[in-house]
């Protein structure tokens, strides 16, 4: 068995045959400082994978997505959808339990938590 002392000051005794990496993850904080601007995230997401920048459904063209079209940038219809929808018609709130503020008591779970 090997003793081990712990940051909080503790000994603990455990079987010599354990393995265990001593430390802390390295890089960690780093999504607590804000990118500030486009160029930064664009950079960031460029080496990921293509999923920036995101354009709202209610910002294109008719053609390219349900929510699309009209003469004010409105849905138009409801935004949710049912499960059993098509795909190409299953976009916003797929298949919603509930919509809407959360009221009651509900509403005071929800800021209890938080």
């Amino acid at each position: 068995k090997s003793r081990i002392k712990l940051p909080s000051g503790i000994k603990k005794t455990v079987p010599s045959t354990c393995r265990a990496m001593v430390g802390i993850v390295a890089g960690g904080g780093r999504l607590d400082k804000p990118l500030l601007k486009a160029g930064r995230a664009y950079h960031k997401y460029k080496v990921k994978r293509n999923c920036w920048p995101k354009v709202r459904g209610v910002a294109m063209n008719p053609v390219e997505h349900p929510h699309g079209g009209g003469n004010h940038q409105h849905i138009g219809h409801a935004s949710t959808v049912c499960r059993s929808a098509p795909p190409g018609q299953k976009v916003g709130l797929i298949a919603a339990r509930r919509t809407g503020r959360l009221r009651g008591a509900a509403a005071a779970a929800n800021a209890g938590s938080d």
